[in-house]
């Protein structure tokens, strides 16, 4: 069965939003804003700023920050209590996801302003246009910055799917127009499911973002026998691998947490994963 991966190491200038990713083993991105263009970062990404860019802090995300004006054009006290509701589900999602409670915005005032932004581990970053055909999933510590028109949403995985993929229970969600930049650990490299048969087996803390369109899922790395336990106890991966299926665009990362973790802790002398493997891995990513 054939197919094609595509590495990609450099990003190029984005259509909507215009930004640059500069650097190598750490990249990072540098925006430039027009006058009243507003972009927003999850707290804790930011890096610099010129003077004539103002940041503000808040609670809500960009679906139900409103701009002045809650959602809908409803005014009054039930237009502000619908506001306040929704920017309180999304506080409490984002507590339940272990995700930063507070985004920052940042909005040139005069003239064109300059914004930096970096993701928190060693590795590439990538600018994704959306044009509102299709929404982005990515895993909860990809997401750096977006333009203020872009959504953000938390998307769970429900029931064993999500509770056995890890960090793949929580998925951040983007949606709209404009562009959004994420950040992973390593090398990315680019595939589609349907160039190798509709249906790729993946490290769960590989995964960086896919399309809307793509499914995913979790499966057992073999049965309850005993090749099925050598793979989870010594071959590292734990007892499950994601599954993507579908034709879409799927973003994957050379390097995670967890791999990153065993490598400084067996430099420092210890013990590279244990007796038990990666029996209880969580493949944090």
């Amino acid at each position: 069965m054939g197919g094609t991966i595509r590495s990609v190491s450099r990003v190029v200038t984005g259509v909507t939003l215009q930004q640059e990713i500069v650097g190598s083993a750490m990249q990072m991105a540098v925006v430039s804003l027009r006058p009243g263009q507003t972009v927003y970062c999850e707290a804790g990404k930011f890096l610099f700023k010129t003077t004539n860019v103002t940041m503000e802090t808040r609670l809500s995300g960009p679906s139900n920050s409103g701009g002045g004006q809650p959602q809908g054009g409803a005014g009054g006290m039930g237009g502000m209590l619908r506001q306040a509701m929704g920017t309180a589900m999304q506080v409490g999602q984002r507590a339940l996801a272990g995700e930063s409670l507070a985004f920052q915005y940042f909005t040139s005032q005069s003239g064109e302003g300059t914004v930096g932004f970096a993701g928190v581990l060693p590795g590439e970053m990538r600018a994704l246009e959306l044009d509102g055909t299709r929404a982005w999933f990515a895993e909860k510590d990809a997401f750096v910055a977006a333009e203020s028109s872009v959504d953000f949403g938390i998307a769970f995985q429900g029931g064993r799917t999500g509770m056995s993929g890890g960090e793949g229970f929580v998925l951040e969600k983007f949606t709209g127009h404009g562009t959004v930049i994420i950040a992973g650990a390593g090398n990315f490299i680019d595939l589609n499911p349907a160039d190798f048969g509709g249906r790729i087996e993946v490290d769960t803390g590989c995964v960086v973002a896919f399309e809307e369109g793509i499914q995913y899922g979790v499966q057992r790395v073999g049965g309850l026998n005993r090749q099925g336990l050598m793979n989870a106890v010594f071959g590292g991966e734990g007892l499950s691998l994601a599954t993507l299926e579908g034709n879409g665009k799927v973003i994957l990362q050379s390097l995670t947490i967890e791999s990153l973790a065993n490598a400084l802790k067996k430099a420092q002398g210890g013990d590279k994963q244990g007796p038990t493997g990666g029996l209880f891995s969580t493949h944090a990513g």
